[in-house]
């Protein structure tokens, strides 16, 4: 068995941005939405049985209790956000379990239901579909991958040590030093990604550090100013580092088979006739059909 978690938010955004929109019949805006509704679909269609989908619509969370300069739903485009509850309301119609998170993120979800799945030994693999670097903390050898469906690719253990340096465990460390523009906190001034790799990779994590460079038994450029920066902001690299935790305390499901897709709602006729897509009642009914 394999189990499928979509970040909704992630493919919310990916279908607003990348395709043309679309009014229905009260001139609201739905394109994104119907695309997503498909796309899920789609996947199914594709032989997926366990998925999960979350979301966060309010953007807030507790993180923003934290630290100040964390990021807000302020800037979003109102022509997005307004389609979020539509999309809760389409996952749920089309039968997926669905997680609307408001004082989590998705990520938080993901990871949550992640570690619930891999926990569980029906589970062959989880696939956690997002291109999001925060959810490479969750991988684990061969059990647990991130899948980037846009280019087609998965992340195992070597390819996130490929891509960011550091084992799966040390990512939020990672970005404790880095930062994360789009999450907004800094990460420590001089520690870019080469750097924090470098030193992650063979210490861990940050408190593992030592906070002067003599101390050290890797060289990296400018080794002596890094660790004096490091020293003189730990307490703040330790903050981002917490910020850039997933919290597996959000409440997703308490079992698997809360994610096994056996069909749509009723409720999907209505919710399709408002998205201008019908076909999305024959496709679901197909699918259910094929599985009965």
């Amino acid at each position: 068995m394999i189990v499928h978690l979509v970040d909704g938010t992630y493919e919310l955004f990916r279908q607003f941005f990348g395709r043309p929109g679309h009014l229905n019949a009260d001139g609201m805006e739905v394109g994104a939405t119907r695309a997503v509704l498909r796309n899920m679909l789609a996947m199914l269609d594709d032989g997926a049985t366990h998925v999960g989908v979350a979301t966060d619509s309010v953007v807030e969370s507790f993180r923003n209790e934290l630290y100040d300069g964390y990021k807000t739903g302020e800037e979003m485009d109102p022509l997005i956000k307004a389609q979020f509850p539509l999309l809760d309301d389409g996952l749920r119609a089309l039968g997926l379990a669905t997680f609307g998170m408001i004082e989590y993120e998705a990520d938080d979800a993901l990871g949550a239901a992640a570690a619930i799945a891999a926990a569980d030994p029906a589970v062959d693999k989880v696939m956690i579909c997002t291109p999001d670097k925060d959810m490479a903390q969750c991988v684990i050898e061969g059990r647990v991958v991130q899948f980037d469906r846009r280019k087609d690719k998965v992340y195992d253990v070597e390819d996130v040590i490929e891509k960011y340096g550091v084992r799966p465990e040390s990512i939020p460390d990672y970005l404790g030093l880095v930062g994360d523009t789009a999450d907004g906190f800094p990460g420590l001034p001089g520690w870019g990604a080469k750097s924090a790799g470098a030193v992650l990779y063979r210490y861990g994590h940050i408190e593992d550090i030592p906070l002067a460079a003599g101390q050290w038994d890797i060289t990296v450029r400018g080794g002596a100013k890094l660790a004096q920066t490091l020293a003189d902001n730990l307490e703040d690299a330790l903050l981002f580092r917490r910020i850039a935790t997933l919290d597996l305390d959000a409440p997703t499901v308490t079992n698997v088979e809360e994610m096994r897709w056996t069909g749509a709602t009723p409720e999907l006729a209505a919710l399709a006739d408002k998205l201008d897509a019908p076909d999305l009642v024959t496709k679901a009914a197909k699918l259910a059909e094929g599985r009965a």
